[in-house]
């Protein structure tokens, strides 16, 4: 039996295969992508492309994360990190028009790089390819629409109560759960101030969550989940489901 390669030994080909979301994409177009492309380690850190840059190549992200940030001057704002296996803001991509924001890798990252103008055009005579890029887009456009529903009808606490509620949820009361970001990165996620985060979460302790540094633990469940409601269309994730093409 053949023991899948790690994501590092990889060829393009075989990363691209191995993006469920493209399963039902024909074996040449996957090879002709393949042709012109690379696959790149990134270490943390790394910016991948800049506000208003115009994309060279389309970058799928097969390992790692990668966030996307809104930048004016010296100022940052986070819109969203990014999560295998998905491209990196693609309407730039098909559109030729400047990225809007700038990228850069949260940890090390793996990506499929293609040549933009030879992803343009599989995508343009593929309709298997068009139909998964399409299914991409949607899942990304939902994400976004999520976030401003988070960010519009909740108040500050509700929406850190949620964000933690889903750290937590279907772990073990009393067992720690750790933040994912630095708490700069998710205030800004979350649309506010790091200060106004870092006192929001002091007050959890009155509903059933301890958080000290970087840890939460669920004290008291019934309080917590008496207090936070998560609503499927704001909280649930929004994976990508690739469209099964019905031409005869």
């Amino acid at each position: 039996m053949d023991i899948e390669k790690p994501v590092a030994e990889a060829s393009p080909a075989e990363a691209l295969r191995r993006t469920p979301w493209l399963r039902h994409v024909p074996s040449p177009t996957i090879d002709r992508l393949a042709r012109q492309a690379v696959l790149h380690r990134v270490p943390a850190g790394s910016i991948l492309f800049e506000q208003s840059e115009i994309p060279g190549f389309a970058q799928l992200l097969v390992s790692g994360g990668v966030e996307l940030l809104a930048v004016d001057g010296t100022n940052e704002v986070p819109i969203e990190t990014v999560r295998p296996v998905d491209l990196l803001l693609p309407a730039a991509v098909l559109n030729q028009q400047p990225y809007l924001t700038r990228a850069r890798v949260l940890e090390e990252a793996h990506l499929v790089l293609i040549h933009a103008g030879v992803f343009r055009d599989a995508v343009a005579s593929d309709h298997a390819l068009c139909l998964a890029v399409l299914a991409c887009q949607a899942a990304q456009f939902r994400r976004q629409v999520k976030l401003a529903k988070n960010l519009k009808l909740r108040s500050a606490e509700d929406r850190v109560g949620c964000y933690l509620l889903r750290l937590v949820e279907g772990k073990d009361a009393l067992t720690p759960t750790h933040l994912p970001l630095e708490k700069r990165r998710i205030a800004g996620q979350l649309g506010m101030t790091r200060e106004t985060f870092s006192r929001t979460l002091s007050a959890m302790s009155r509903h059933g969550l301890h958080v000290a540094g970087d840890t939460i633990t669920v004290t008291d469940p019934e309080a917590l989940r008496a207090r936070f409601h998560l609503d499927p269309l704001i909280d649930a994730p929004e994976p990508v489901e690739p469209i099964a093409s019905r031409r005869d």
